[in-house]
């Protein structure tokens, strides 16, 4: 019964179904791991300038740019079981390293902007290696079919997350990064299990002839060639690099509204946009994004989350109040995570293995870093330079999103293309 339930739900067939749920629990953890310090590390931004939290982009987009570079010669030199778990191994250390200097550092200002920068290398990086993982793991179709479900894991994640520092913030500050890198570890015995089940139960590969215990070998900054000369992947990173562009935007706004409130209220307040977000995440990414691009195509499932940004956009840029900016962003953070996210990641199932973990982590993290440090200086410009106000740089944000969905519909094209050419 349960498993004719799943398959009317979700679209789960009764051999995918543990493979399914060890990847909706491995992302919940990851999910949950970060919603513990995101609303600590988002307050903490409000006390900060615009030019200060712009050098702090900036630092971010060269230090991302680093970690991705060692990301290449470690898919390059490290045995492909050991390379997944390893990286989540390493994030774990970093936690308890600044849980240990949290502890015994009194004047926390040049901590708390370390942690801010790291967790924000972190909220990009772990992300990214799951999905390259996952379209390792899952075909093409059950990519299609599963991805949204799997996604929804991340949602739930989302949901127990910010319930932890909101009921248990009397622990402090420090303790709760040692709870999250406790949780890091969790992955790693779900991680060994999947390797073994794409080839016995999923049947995506002759166990034989499975490549995936050795090297991917190769060059290892050849990500950042694949992402240049590649059309397709240069597509990719065009739209996310746009979707960047929206999201600091919306960012830097709610950042400046949100300065008259003290760190207190700022976390409630953001703890309860996470906590809606994921609610509608959860509900739309289990049981409809997959029969949406089923409906309407991959070009306008990527293209309704601009248009909806680029309505919301101009209504704010006309009534900037927090009202309707926490519309705005419960609107755009959920549609990013139930349906765009989902379906972007489906385009890397038409990548081959070594450009997908390669350059996926380029596009992930250097491209969305590097938008995220050029956005940040230009609404800067905007507001500090040229003193313009939340309506005219409105303007400019729902002006970008209106491009936004153009590549949307190009890359649904493209994939459509890639797909036919199989």
């Amino acid at each position: 019964m349960i498993k004719k339930l799943l398959k009317k739900a979700s679209e789960i067939e009764a051999h995918e179904i543990k493979a399914t749920t060890l990847s909706f629990l491995f992302v919940l953890i990851l999910m949950l791991a970060y919603y513990i310090l995101r609303p600590v590390r988002d307050a903490m931004a409000s006390d900060w300038s615009d030019a200060e939290v712009s050098q702090l982009w900036t630092l971010n987009f060269f230090i991302s740019t680093g970690v991705v570079a060692l990301y290449g010669i470690a898919v390059s030199k490290l045995n492909f079981k050991l390379l997944v778990p390893s990286v989540y191994c390493f994030f774990a250390v970093t936690f308890v390293l600044f849980y240990s200097f949290m502890s015994s550092i009194e004047d926390s200002t040049l901590v708390d902007k370390c942690f801010y920068l790291w967790l924000s290398v972190f909220a990009m990086f772990h992300l990214s290696v799951f999905w390259s993982f996952m379209s390792d793991i899952f075909n093409k179709d059950q990519a299609r079919r599963l991805f949204a479900t799997i996604a929804a894991g991340a949602s739930a994640g989302a949901l127990l997350g910010p319930m932890v520092p909101t009921l248990f913030a009397g622990i402090g500050t420090d303790n709760l990064i040692l709870v999250a890198a406790i949780l890091l570890l969790i992955p790693i015995p779900i991680i060994l299990t999947l390797t073994k089940l794409k080839s016995s139960e999923l049947k995506n590969v002759d166990e034989s002839t499975d490549k995936s215990k050795y090297k991917i070998g190769g060059d290892p900054f050849a990500g950042f060639k694949y992402f240049i000369t590649n059309p397709y992947l240069l597509a990719i990173g065009i739209f996310i690099l746009l979707y960047t562009v929206i999201s600091t935007f919306v960012y830097f706004e709610q950042k400046n509204l949100l300065a008259d409130y003290d760190r207190a209220a700022r976390t409630q307040i953001l703890g309860g946009i996470d906590w809606i977000v994921n609610v509608l995440t959860f509900t739309v990414a289990f049981f409809a994004t997959s029969r949406i691009v089923k409906k309407i195509g991959m070009g306008f499932t990527l293209a309704l989350m601009p248009i909806a940004v680029c309505a919301g956009i101009l209504i704010l840029a006309f009534a900037p109040i927090i009202t309707v900016l926490l519309i705005l962003q419960v609107a755009r953070r959920a549609g990013n995570y139930a349906v765009t996210k989902p379906a972007r990641e489906m385009l890397f199932t038409e990548v081959d293995k070594e450009p997908r973990f390669k350059a996926k982590p380029v596009i992930d993290v250097v491209v969305y870093r590097g938008g995220d440090m050029t956005t940040a200086w230009i609404f800067t410009g905007l507001t500090e330079g040229l003193g313009l106000g939340f309506t005219a740089v409105g303007v400019v944000g729902a002006s970008i999103a209106a491009v936004w969905a153009g590549v949307g519909l190009w890359m649904g094209k493209l994939y459509n293309r890639k797909k036919s050419e199989v």
